[in-house]
């Protein structure tokens, strides 16, 4: 395995992290022995930030240790790996508002105690103050809603300065009518008040109108 970044690994193939808890699956990713040490896939056409990291990811918002806020959590499966990187010492907190997605979420937070579920919008930050009472080191988006880039705007108060930021944008939320071109120069715009933009990924084939947009907050 070479290391990417930190806690992120390839075969020359797939992508992977090593698995925080040896013999577990989440979602039903192949697990690979080696030299002692247990990795677990990371699936591209599951998770868009693997996609950026196959699509030529430059530098990576998660490490050990670090605090992130994962917005748009879902069921887990990218927050899983984020679990493995971050390690013990590590805190992920995760909003979704969806209650089906949160009880998935949950039942993974049992068994990955570095994970800390929050079922609340996005968009009313005021919901989860109380659990973010220190800054995060890092900020992870995925969200499906025309707002895309005020909700990261929004949340850039939890993040500390300079801290790194990736936003999942998906073009079609916020417009139907436009190219996604057009969507992402509109987006960036917003995002550029509070972040300097370092680099934006095309994610296809793994997602179509979708991009990653790394960022370094002001």
């Amino acid at each position: 395995m070479q290391q990417l970044f930190d806690g992120i690994f390839s075969d020359g193939k797939g992508i992977y992290t090593k698995n925080l808890l040896p013999g577990k699956r989440v979602y039903g990713e192949k697990l690979v022995q080696e030299k002692g040490t247990e990795f677990r896939e990371w699936n591209p056409y599951r998770s868009k930030y693997c996609a950026a990291i196959k699509k030529g990811l430059k530098q990576s918002i998660f490490s050990k240790g670090a605090k992130i806020l994962y917005l748009g959590s879902a069921e887990g499966t990218t927050i899983s790996h984020v679990s493995d990187i971050v390690g013990k010492e590590g805190e992920i907190y995760g909003v979704d508002l969806s209650e089906i997605a949160m009880m998935k979420l949950m039942k993974l937070s049992e068994a990955r105690e570095n994970i800390y579920p929050i079922l609340a919008d996005a968009n009313n930050t005021k919901d989860y103050t109380e659990f973010l009472e220190e800054k995060v080191d890092a900020m992870f988006q995925d969200i499906s809603q025309r707002n895309q880039a005020e909700i990261f705007l929004k949340n850039a108060c939890f993040l500390k300065k300079r801290g790194l930021g990736a936003l999942s944008l998906k073009t079609k939320s916020v417009a139907q009518e436009k190219q996604k071109e057009e969507v992402l120069a509109q987006e960036k715009k917003i995002l550029e008040k509070e972040f300097e933009v370092l680099q934006v990924i095309n994610l296809e084939p793994y997602e179509k109108e979708h991009y990653l947009i790394l960022m370094r907050k002001k």
